[in-house]
């Protein structure tokens, strides 16, 4: 029992004496988490599949879930193929939007006239629709997965941008005043201070440019679908509706959904990964 006494009064005013143990989720909990989505999801699969089969509807007109399940698998040489062109492009735009925002977030902060100069044109991508520049984009790039690339970075990049900046602004004036003190270069201030404390924005961004650049993407198919070219999941929606061919158009559906939560998931793991152990957003807390 001393040595327990010891212990504890060694550690006190130290970090070690400072770290609060996240509560416990009891394994009903988390079982609940898991089954209630799951529940909810396969009670409106069952609806959908009562609905067609009382009615009677046909196939080209409202498939079921068993058409639409049986078509991913039967179709399966031509759907993934398409979707790995189109997660090729999708990951590559955001790659690109992440390494483009960043570094420009950290030009414009350093700078007051370049944040002047070069934010409104970030606006003017923004703000413009890219189903009214994709056509241009498809014109004068050297090829059609060029293009799509383009245009998914183009609206991926903006919420990196943005979030970025405002993160790197928003670090506490105390805290600089601080590193000024103790007389830290520019450039340490910027790697162990403005950039940490950014994070949080930052994966925010993240998390909303992950969707966006598959949406971009998608978009981007579409507009080079309409001129026969391209081989994505997109161009395949568009072949399954002129076909009438709606099995295994719902199944491409599915297939887009399903990679729209998995980047969501992805980007929201990698926030957790970050975060978790500090911030405000990620850590649990019992109350």
């Amino acid at each position: 029992m001393a040595d327990i006494t010891r212990a504890a009064s060694s550690e006190q005013g130290t970090d070690s004496a400072a770290i609060i143990a996240p509560p416990r989720v009891s394994s009903n909990e988390k079982l609940l988490r898991f089954i209630v989505p799951i529940g909810a999801l396969l009670v409106f699969v069952l609806l959908w599949q009562a609905f067609v089969s009382l009615r009677g509807i046909p196939t080209y007109i409202l498939p079921g879930p068993i058409d639409a399940i049986g078509a991913l698998f039967k179709d399966s040489g031509t759907l993934w193929p398409a979707l790995w062109v189109t997660l090729r492009i999708t990951f590559m735009a955001l790659g690109v939007a992440l390494l483009g925002g960043v570094v420009l977030a950290i030009i414009i902060v350093q700078s007051k006239w370049l944040e002047l100069a070069l934010f409104p044109f970030t606006v003017i991508l923004q703000v413009t629709p890219i189903i009214a520049i994709a056509p241009l984009i498809l014109i004068y790039a050297p090829d059609t997965q060029t293009a799509l690339m383009i245009c998914a970075f183009l609206v991926a990049f903006f919420p990196i941008l943005s979030n970025m900046v405002q993160g790197l602004k928003s670090v506490d004036h105390n805290l600089l005043n601080l590193f000024e003190l103790y007389g830290a270069k520019g450039w340490q201030t910027l790697f162990f201070l403005k950039i940490p404390a950014s994070m949080p924005y930052f994966m925010a961004g993240l998390r909303i440019a992950g969707g966006l650049s598959l949406i971009a993407a998608v978009v981007a198919e579409f507009a080079a679908g309409s001129a026969g070219q391209g081989s994505g999941l997109a161009f395949r929606l568009l072949e399954s509706q002129y076909r009438l061919n709606l099995p295994r158009m719902f199944a491409a559906l599915i297939m887009l959904c399903g990679t729209g939560i998995a980047i969501y998931a992805l980007t929201s793991f990698v926030a957790w990964l970050t975060l978790h152990r500090w911030h405000e957003s990620a850590i649990r807390r019992e109350n």
